[in-house]
């Protein structure tokens, strides 16, 4: 079977899976490596976890494949955005102003009121700035950003082909 022959439910099923799968593996390595989640760390959670959310409504409402696309590659594209001022963040540390510092910031707001209605999840305990666990050289930051951009160009290729 050809990706191209692949039905709209099922290119949203993987997208579910694949988003949860991440969200659960980042969790995983969080715990064994005993990392400290930041800010900008919570909200890529938060945004696995719409992709997720999306995807399944796109399985259920394979109608609206359009509408939930367009959402998936927004939010995908936001993931990235995260992704990609963390990896900076932590690349230059020295010209980086660290999340929490300061007058918190409408992303700040939304995972410490998350924190606050579910700590396990999304506490914030760490720095945007620290590199605390490194796979093939790149930071957790940098493989976010490498899933973000796979999930971005499969939500994509949803929006844009014909079924």
């Amino acid at each position: 079977m050809t990706m191209t022959r692949l039905s709209a439910r099922s290119v949203f099923a993987l997208l579910a899976i694949v988003s949860a799968g991440l969200l659960g593996g980042g969790l995983v390595i969080g715990e064994i490596a005993r990392l400290q989640p930041c800010h900008l760390c919570n909200f890529q959670r938060l945004i696995y976890m719409l992709l997720a959310f999306f995807s399944v409504c796109g399985v259920v409402w394979p109608g609206a494949r359009r509408f939930w696309a367009t959402l998936l590659v927004l939010t995908a594209a936001g993931g990235l955005a995260a992704a990609i001022q963390q990896s900076w963040m932590q690349y230059a540390p020295q010209e980086a102003i660290e999340c929490g510092f300061g007058d918190p910031t409408l992303l700040e707001q939304v995972v410490n009121w998350l924190g606050t209605q579910w700590p396990a999840m999304f506490m914030v305990t760490g720095f945007c700035t620290d590199k605390d666990w490194v796979f093939l050289g790149l930071s957790l930051a940098n493989w976010s950003g490498i899933c973000f951009l796979a999930l971005l160009g499969v939500a994509l290729w949803q929006l844009i082909r014909r079924i």
